[in-house]
């Protein structure tokens, strides 16, 4: 996901002028070719994240389209008054790019682990939040944020996620999508978490679950229209992310289906409980311990389908 991001901000930058690359001492190699191509539209500030948001700030006043980018926990909680009071008040073009989305950089543990940034960003008036689910839609997104004005929290992974897109579609921010139909369960995430819910959908076929399975690459503003449809069809609902249950996304379909007095249906959060991760592993090994992975997902659906 983060070459995807960087290889569509290069194609971005040829066509316009004033979008400019900003990190905080990190992604060295990955910007090497930015770097060589657009020498006066590449800053590095160093190990500086809150002046690296005031910066992009001023940029953005002044016509630029500035794209920060560095590790999720530093360039959100590190810089939060600056993120809400530079950016989000004065309503700045600024694109706020987290690197190692969710557990993504599962051997550095918690001080590394953006877990917590959903939470964070989503209480900002003016923030915009989009949370791509494989490289190709991370692309789409590029493109889709650089053209869409105004405070931006771009939520992305690493390296290695694996591909659900085989083609192009036309991205839409705030527009949900749906991946698989299903009659019995509406499952619905963010993130690269939604490959691992579409594998699980499909082991669920086998055990005569039909599984419906939507992507919701824009936490702010949501699709309500396609939550609201998936839970009424097919009247249970499971939500998948690789956050923190608290205040995260889960808990933002919940305020929609009670906002609506959508009651009468079969409401499930997988997320990670309230607690730190202090497992070091691979990333899918510290998935499966804190409870997101594969078959914690089909474990969870099989107990939805048992209680209808």
């Amino acid at each position: 996901m983060r070459i995807a991001y960087i290889s569509a901000l290069e194609e971005l930058s040829r066509k316009n002028k004033n979008i400019m690359a900003i990190v905080a001492d990190i992604g060295a190699i990955v910007y090497d070719k930015y770097r060589e191509e657009f020498p006066g539209r590449f800053l590095n500030v160093g190990v500086a994240e809150q002046n690296m948001i005031g910066l992009a700030a001023g940029l953005a006043s002044c016509g630029k389209i500035p794209f920060t980018y560095t590790i999720t926990p530093f360039i959100t909680m590190r810089t939060f008054e600056q993120i809400k009071n530079d950016v989000c008040l004065q309503d700045t073009n600024v694109k706020i790019v987290g690197v190692g989305a969710g557990l993504r950089y599962s051997t550095l543990g918690p001080t590394h682990h953006a877990i917590e940034d959903i939470a964070l960003m989503r209480v900002l008036p003016n923030m915009t939040i989009v949370s791509p689910a494989d490289p190709l839609e991370t692309k789409l997104a590029t493109f889709a944020i650089a053209d869409f004005k105004g405070p931006t929290y771009f939520r992305i992974g690493t390296r290695g996620e694996p591909k659900i897109y085989a083609k192009d579609y036309d991205f839409k921010i705030g527009k949900g999508v749906q991946l698989k139909d299903g009659d019995d369960l509406t499952i619905l995430s963010t993130g690269s978490i939604t490959y691992d819910v579409l594998q699980a959908a499909y082991e669920l076929e086998k055990k005569d679950v039909s599984t419906r399975v939507v992507n919701i690459h824009t936490i702010k503003p949501i699709d309500k229209h396609i939550i609201l449809k998936s839970a009424t069809e097919t009247g249970a609902v499971l939500t998948v992310e690789e956050h923190s249950l608290e205040g995260g996304f889960g808990s933002k379909i919940a305020e929609i289906l009670l906002d609506k007095n959508i009651t009468d249906i079969n409401f499930k959060r997988i997320g990670i409980n309230d607690c730190f991760c202090s497992f070091y592993g691979t990333h899918n090994e510290i998935k499966n311990k804190y409870g997101i992975g594969k078959e914690n997902i089909i474990k969870e659906a099989l107990k939805i389908k048992r209680e209808r």
